[in-house]
């Protein structure tokens, strides 16, 4: 039997097709199960978890904008350890593969979320580092190369089993240097791009509509971006890109593949079309038809300048 040309190769990982579901758009990707069949996707990356249970912001958190939507849940989620007694046993009945995105307030909490997540039945670690660091007065450690560095090499030495990814944010001066020390300090592969850091004001209160003042952009607005630094990633790095930003379609797959991406993740189209992904992947198989194309990673990096 003929491999489908979807298929890929992540990090030693076999995925039926690249397309996964972002962290923090497709919750413990149960959720989604009443109105899609998760065995057709390639993967999910859950909600991130943390080591203790985190109710998240006040609300509002969460608002539309003109080209996507601005958001401050505040990383809610129920922990790691009823997440392992709760979600994941539901989750295995599933046919897909498994990352689970994590998060900590300190490189001690990285470290000790990873070492537990790191025996358990999961495919793959996909750690965001766009969190704040309690430790260093609050600056996120995904927006200092050397904190990067330190967060990531500590992580990923706790680490025996499970491949690491590193999310990457772009509310930094140079993508390129953050992409070099994530796989200078030991990262598997990089996801990129997390949320661009956004505002929005309600002219008749004069208050932010978001509690939180601040939040994350996501959705088409930021694709631009996305392929961007896509793009500059992999001219810079050796190990895997997966593409996140702003992708409603095949179309947009394709274009991040161009510019050097090996696995895409579907975000804030997910609240658009709950059934988005699987449409993307039906319409990639008949693309990939149409144009005789081997496998999609054909595609990688293959952008003409």
């Amino acid at each position: 039997m003929s491999k489908s040309p979807l298929s890929i190769n992540l990090c030693g990982i076999e995925f039926k097709n690249p397309i996964i579901t972002a962290s923090g758009t497709f919750g413990y990707g149960i959720e989604y199960s009443r109105f899609i069949d998760i065995n057709k996707l390639g993967g999910i990356s859950v909600k991130g978890i943390s080591l203790k249970e985190t109710s998240g912001n006040k609300m509002p958190r969460i608002m539309e904008t003109n080209a996507g939507m601005l958001n401050a849940i505040g990383l809610q989620n129920v922990g790691v350890e009823k997440f392992i007694k709760e979600k994941l046993p539901i989750l295995k009945k599933y046919d897909t593969k498994i990352i689970v995105n994590f998060w900590g307030k300190s490189v001690e909490e990285y470290v000790e979320v990873a070492k537990i997540l790191d025996n358990e039945n999961v495919d793959m670690l996909e750690m965001n580092i766009s969190c704040p660091n309690i430790k260093e007065g609050g600056i996120a450690f995904g927006t200092d190369p050397k904190m990067t560095y330190t967060v990531v090499y500590e992580t990923k030495k706790a680490i025996k089993n499970k491949p690491l990814i590193v999310k990457l944010s772009p509310n930094v001066t140079d993508i390129k240097i953050f992409g070099k020390m994530a796989q200078e300090a030991g990262a598997d592969a990089i996801s990129a791009i997390n949320t661009l850091l956004g505002m929005a004001i309600n002219i008749e209160t004069k208050k932010p509509y978001i509690s939180n003042i601040t939040g994350g952009l996501s959705g088409p607005a930021i694709k631009p971006v996305a392929i961007r630094m896509v793009y500059e990633l992999f001219k810079t790095v050796d190990i895997p890109i997966i593409g996140i930003g702003g992708i409603m379609n095949y179309k947009d797959v394709i274009e991040f593949y161009l510019a050097g991406a090996k696995a895409v993740q579907i975000g804030t189209a997910n609240f658009v079309n709950p059934e988005i992904s699987l449409k993307i992947i039906d319409d990639l198989e008949k693309y990939m038809a149409d144009k005789n194309i081997e496998n999609i990673t054909d595609f990688t990096g293959k952008v003409e300048i």
